[in-house]
């Protein structure tokens, strides 16, 4: 029993973090290559960009549920955004 609920956590798992890819994809603008015949670059970009804004939210999530090492991870996961951040600006050419 307790194998087929290891098997299953794992299964849950690797769904979640394929609709998290889809769901970044998709955001990041997927159809804009494929109805304007463009390239993909942007869409890859956007796409590592979102992934990079959700490890500094996931950071942040930490340090309010840590018990220890809370500045740390408000400093790392501030660090983290504010350079997403600047990776939108310089891809959509503000910077």
């Amino acid at each position: 029993m307790d194998f087929m609920q290891l098997g299953y956590s794992k299964i849950l798992a690797s769904i979640k973090y394929v609709y998290l890819i889809i769901f970044f994809a998709l955001v990041s603008g997927l159809f804009y290559p494929v109805i304007t015949h463009g390239t993909w670059d942007g869409v890859i970009i956007g796409t590592l960009i979102l992934f990079l804004g959700l490890a500094g939210a996931v950071t942040l999530y930490k340090a309010g549920t840590a018990d220890r090492h809370q500045k740390a991870y408000l400093i790392v996961g501030f660090s983290i955004l504010a350079v997403a951040t600047f990776l939108i600006y310089s891809a959509i050419g503000r910077i």
